[in-house]
């Protein structure tokens, strides 16, 4: 999909739908185009009590009095409450309703409003992401014959003012990383089991560090390296399964740096629960267990091209969590890579037990500034927050203060949870240090939090719950159904403020 930016008048734009924007409380009062093309939108309007409300569309034929062929209006709703999170939904939702017409070329004549709010490189970068995300498929099983369905659109066109266009480019260029690096992680999440094994997910480390050419440096610790480094608790959930463990640390490092950061991604590549089984329906989609690796992924393979002045660190503690003759056993006592002991009564609270591992690697090999980690880490955060919200915990303010912001500006939805210290004994073990689940039923997100912060050795530190948002169930605005690619510009517009 090619992108260009039109500062001509749209009428004479050669497309085969243009589309309009309109809110609601503005709708009768603007001229679109000129008079002939305003009254054909004015008649059509009344036949279709069309009033520009959120979620309305037009649509109506050109008659011959423009280039493109189509006029589609896309209502707004209201004005006051337009924010970068709706003009990406609008966008997304009015080129997937364009797309329905089968399309070689769409035009997008983007609000005025809208640079009127926000700066111009913000507009164009959110347009972007929003016409490649809500194209994105996953059709690498489907035959020919399927695949031959399946129209693409070819060229994109965003009609403004000439005035705006310098600084549009440069949103554009943002959006197109940003997106492309998203939908790397969808389809890494979208990949099979028996494909995206840990194996796997090092070789994809392997072929990003070499696309970098030298800026991505690449060690990947095999089985032998991480029993030398007494990361047991990672290993006894790898140990259930034939594949193989690889923990995958990527490193970017520019000459100058301001931070040194950490991210950690959960890399359950797939989970069945180990002996603590999971029922059918709670598998099935299990393959997504490595959204937080995938993440990690794709942020190291557009790093290099955004150019920050950060040293970047990933981690990536890969295995599968599968009930083999050597599986972990509920019941079963760890002694962690820091020493401390941990009574394994669930084998389905995995994610943590890899996680902790992977920390107490980071703080002492890596002391960073900032530790942040990416996981499906607990149903119990989907049900406090649904399926479309992240849950953030943190004990740094700034740390949190900075995600919280980037999570505004990218539209990928994070929500600030506590650290409440008076949980701390519901995961206190009778015969070891710790416990891998909760006493009782309940805050079971929370008290996976409150676990892992006892391997960050005070590190400022962030956890992004993604159970929720790292796999999308049906079809949205932004993604069909399968993997999201969630926290990849959330954290890219993050490293890029810091």
């Amino acid at each position: 999909m090619k992108i260009t930016i039109k500062a001509n008048d749209p009428a004479e734009i050669e497309a085969d739908v243009l589309i309009f924007f309109s809110y609601e409380s503005d709708f009768g009062k603007i001229l679109f185009l000129n008079k002939t093309v305003n009254d054909l939108i004015k008649k059509a309007a009344a036949r279709e009590d069309f009033e520009g409300k959120e979620k309305q569309y037009l649509i109506l034929s050109a008659d011959g009095n423009l280039a493109s062929h189509k006029i589609l209006v896309s209502g707004l709703g209201e004005k006051e409450t337009f924010d970068l999170y709706k003009i990406r939904k609008s966008i997304a939702e009015a080129f997937r309703k364009a797309r329905s017409f089968r399309p070689e070329k769409v035009a997008l004549v983007l609000d005025d409003y809208w640079f009127v709010k926000f700066k111009t490189e913000e507009v164009l970068q959110a347009a972007t992401e929003a016409v490649k995300l809500s194209s994105y498929s996953f059709i690498k099983y489907k035959s020919q014959e399927e695949k031959a369905k399946i129209k693409a659109v070819i060229e994109v066109y965003f009609c403004l003012h000439a005035g705006k266009i310098s600084s549009a480019e440069e949103g554009i260029k943002r959006g197109l990383f940003y997106s492309e690096a998203t939908c790397f992680a969808r389809d890494l999440i979208n990949e099979p089991a028996d494909v995206t094994t840990p194996s796997y997910l090092a070789k994809i480390a392997q072929e990003i560090s070499k696309e970098s050419k030298g800026k991505v440096k690449l060690h990947i610790l095999e089985k032998e390296e991480i029993e030398k480094l007494s990361m047991n608790a990672y290993l006894a959930v790898a140990k259930g399964s034939n594949e193989e463990p690889k923990f995958i640390r990527l490193d970017y490092r520019p000459v100058k740096s301001k931070k040194h950061i950490v991210i950690v991604g959960k890399g359950i590549t797939f989970d069945t629960g180990g002996l603590s089984l999971k029922s059918s329906e709670h598998m099935e989609k299990m393959k997504s267990d490595m959204a937080g690796a995938a993440a990690v992924l794709s942020i190291f393979k557009v790093l290099p091209y955004l150019k920050l002045d950060i040293r970047l660190t990933g981690l990536i503690p890969a295995c599968e969590n599968m009930p083999g003759g050597g599986a972990l056993k509920p019941g079963d006592i760890l002694i962690s890579a820091n020493g401390k002991s941990i009574e394994v009564l669930n084998t389905d609270a995995e994610g943590r037990l890899t996680l902790a591992d992977a920390f107490s690697y980071a703080v002492s090999y890596l002391k960073p500034d900032y530790l942040i980690d990416l996981a499906t880490l607990t149903g119990a955060c989907m049900v406090a927050l649904g399926e479309n919200i992240a849950g953030l915990w943190s004990n740094d303010e700034e740390l949190a203060q900075r995600l919280l912001k980037s999570s505004f500006q990218t539209g990928e939805k994070i929500w600030r949870m506590p650290l409440f210290d008076e949980y701390k004994p519901l995961i206190k073990s009778d015969i070891a240090d710790f416990k891998n689940i909760q006493t009782g039923k309940y805050g079971g997100a929370i008290t996976a939090a409150l676990f892992l912060a006892e391997f960050t050795n005070d590190l400022p530190w962030a956890h992004l719950d993604i159970a929720g948002p790292a796999f999308v169930e049906k079809d949205e605005s932004l993604a069909p159904k399968g993997g999201a690619g969630f926290g990849v510009r959330l954290l890219l517009d993050f490293l890029e403020k810091i």
